[in-house]
C-alpha cells in the first residue's frame, strides 16, 4: 500500500506543478481547450492544493501539507492582488485567513517537535 501511496502523491504532485506552470497547457492537454482568464488562476490554486495533498499523503505527518498550502495559497492570492488582476470582495478576507491558519499550524508544529523531544 505504501509503494502505491508514494506514486499517487508523486503523480498529484507532477500534475500540481504542471497547473501551477502552464495551466493552458494542462487544459488543454486534459479538457481539449486552453485555460484562459479566471480559469487560469482558479488551475493554479487547484495546482497547490494538489501538491499539498501529495505532500500530506507522502509518510510523515499531513500537517506539513496542509502548512503549505495555507502558505502557498495566502502568497499566491495576496500576490495576484497586489499585482494582479485579482479584485475580489472576498480576496483579501482570505489572504488574511490563510495568514492567520499559516501561523496557527507553525505554532501547531513546532509544538508536535517539542512534545517529541
Amino acid at each position: 500500500m505504501s509503494r502505491v501511496l508514494v506514486f499517487a502523491a508523486l503523480a498529484e504532485a507532477a500534475t500540481g506543478l504542471a497547473l501551477l506552470v502552464a495551466p493552458s497547457l494542462v487544459g488543454s492537454l486534459l479538457l481539449g481547450d486552453e485555460l484562459a482568464g479566471i480559469a487560469a488562476t482558479v488551475a493554479r490554486v487547484a495546482g497547490i492544493a494538489l501538491i499539498a495533498l501529495a505532500i500530506a499523503c507522502w509518510p510523515g505527518p499531513p500537517l506539513i501539507g496542509m502548512l503549505i498550502y495555507s502558505a502557498a495559497i495566502a502568497l499566491y492570492l495576496g500576490y495576484g492582488g497586489l499585482v494582479g488582476s485579482l479584485t475580489g470582495i472576498l480576496l483579501w478576507p482570505a489572504v488574511g485567513l490563510h495568514v492567520i491558519l499559516t501561523a496557527l499550524l507553525v505554532r501547531a508544529s513546532t509544538g508536535e517537535k517539542a512534545m517529541k523531544t
